[in-house]
């Protein structure tokens, strides 16, 4: 006769799968509240943008009667479509010089070190914590000379020596995660150093490329203090666009929001189209 015996979990088990769920709610609570006060001001200035300018600064509420007012009146003030071709001009054209220059850089400082290299990074690096306005006047005395004021090339070369540091950093760490027998077989091979570069450690190395660029991209489209002290119209990216709304008679919120809706959507729909390729390629490397 065969005898049943009903197995129970015991009381640590329990105790622990309560503690892993509660702790997995909170997390997941933690995780929207966050969220919620990031997108918030993103998401009330999208609603603003449908006001009109009474309704804007007299009345918070979150349910009104839209209107496009605000967004007729900004296309009548000033073409949308020139900033932003200007915008995708620059952010992805400085992206691209930065990236020709950070590749081999990187490559170099990756598999071919020197006494040098931690310190050339460290100093890389530090730049960054220097103010722009530090540097602001003699780049504009330079920029007047040679004739590189309110042009998208002017904009270009500030905008790529902004995001170098960040850029070489980044592929060195992905490149320094490549295991360097790929490397030394393509040598033995008679692959050549551009060979090499090309046909081996790029394709290797796609995903922390196509995020590092995906960033660099995110941070020449947001810049504003340069491109507010070097353009006046002819070159003038969105961020400019944006400011042009802000009068000494004030601001002008529903405006104003509309002109920053118009201006962050492009970005925010490329961040939101490639978010699965940013992630792939900042965790790269991460797991072995």
């Amino acid at each position: 006769m065969t005898t049943l015996v009903s197995k129970t979990a015991s009381p640590r088990s329990v105790s622990g799968w309560r503690s892993a769920q509660t702790k997995r709610a909170f997390l997941t609570v933690l995780g929207w509240s966050v969220a919620l006060v990031i997108f918030f001001p993103i998401f009330w200035m999208i609603l603003t943008g449908f006001k009109t300018e009474s309704a804007a600064i007299a009345d918070p509420a979150l349910i009104f009667s839209p209107t496009l007012e605000s967004y007729q009146a900004v296309q009548e003030r000033s073409g949308y479509t020139r900033f932003a071709l200007n915008s995708v001009a620059v952010a992805f054209g400085s992206t691209f010089l930065a990236l020709l220059i950070a590749i081999p850089s990187a490559y170099a400082m990756a598999f071919l070190p020197t006494k040098r290299t931690k310190g050339t990074l460290l100093w890389m690096l530090s730049t960054k914590m220097l103010p722009s306005v530090g540097v602001l006047v003699p780049i504009y005395l330079i920029f007047r000379d040679v004739g590189l004021l309110d042009t998208r090339t002017g904009l270009i070369i500030v905008y790529t020596l902004m995001n170098l540091p960040i850029v070489v950093w980044m592929l060195y760490t992905f490149f320094k995660d490549m295991p360097k027998d790929i490397l030394e077989a393509g040598r033995m091979d008679g692959a050549s150093t551009f060979q090499e570069v090309f046909y081996l450690l790029m394709p290797l190395t796609l995903p922390g490329i196509a995020s590092t660029g995906l960033l660099s991209v995110i941070l020449s489209w947001n810049e504003a203090f340069w491109s507010l002290n070097l353009t006046t119209s002819n070159a003038a990216p969105l961020t400019a666009y944006i400011a042009s709304f802000s009068s000494p008679e004030g601001l002008f919120w529903a405006k104003l929001s509309a002109a920053s809706t118009m201006a962050i959507a492009p970005i925010l729909i490329l961040g939101w189209m490639t978010q699965k390729q940013m992630v792939r390629g900042l965790t790269f490397g991460a797991v072995k």
